[in-house]
């Protein structure tokens, strides 16, 4: 059997055998067996995916370099932004995009705890919905249980970050005046709400693609746990 069929027939064994968890009558132990295999390779998914997000993310240039998670202005500052370049004030522009990466990459450094927290907590039916589920089943499920807690400590990292080069305020008055005319989501006319929020977009898109890499290829995790219940 190749690998790609030992991978579906053994998630699909796990799968069956969590599902069939309160028909089959299981002795406690038995039960407590498959329950705790298949809660345990979750959390080790969630754990890795976790913890390589935050280690791409969280330092210098990861969001910055990375084309896939940058945040640029939105979309509606574009046109002040290239005047801005035209009329000899590109420097600000590239100070200010360097500064919102700078704070989401200190944010992101953060979540690590938040992530954990979330792991720790997790339910035999989260277990059972995120091996039933698709490849984003773990980034889903972060998004969840964590997005409103991160949220709320992204923000003054954020705020701390910006304010210590002086750049909300000019972000701020910009955006400010664009929401004022309809250009812009009120949303984003706030630079801590705004950088927050695609700090955490990033954040998320990248589980997400963790999360497909460990699930394509469990075996390569080196994770004989991992191995079991998603690799067959």
């Amino acid at each position: 059997m190749g690998r790609t069929t030992g991978h579906w027939a053994g998630r699909r064994q796990c799968t069956a055998a969590l599902a069939a968890l309160p028909l089959l009558g299981l002795g406690g132990a038995a039960r407590a067996l498959v329950e705790s295999d298949a809660a345990a390779g979750v959390r080790a998914l969630l754990e890795r995916a976790g913890d390589a997000a935050v280690a791409l993310l969280g330092r210098t240039d990861g969001f910055n370099a990375n084309p896939r998670v940058r945040i640029g202005l939105p979309p509606s500052l574009d046109a002040a932004a290239k005047l801005m370049r035209a009329t000899g004030q590109g420097r600000a522009v590239d100070d200010l995009l360097l500064a919102i990466n700078r704070a989401a990459e200190r944010a992101v450094a953060q979540a690590r705890d938040v992530l954990v927290q979330a792991v720790r907590e997790m339910s035999v039916e989260d277990a059972v919905q995120i091996v039933r589920g698709g490849d984003t089943a773990v980034t889903e499920f972060f998004a969840r249980k964590t997005r409103a807690p991160l949220t709320e400590r992204f923000r003054p990292i954020v705020a701390e970050a910006t304010r210590r080069q002086a750049l909300a305020e000019k972000y701020n008055a910009v955006a400010g005046r664009a929401a004022g005319v309809g250009l812009l989501r009120p949303a984003d006319a706030d630079l801590d709400g705004y950088v927050t929020g695609k700090a955490l977009d990033g954040l998320y898109l990248t589980i997400g693609e963790e999360e497909k890499r460990i699930r394509r290829d469990p075996v390569g995790t080196g994770s004989a746990l991992l191995r079991r219940v998603f690799g067959g």
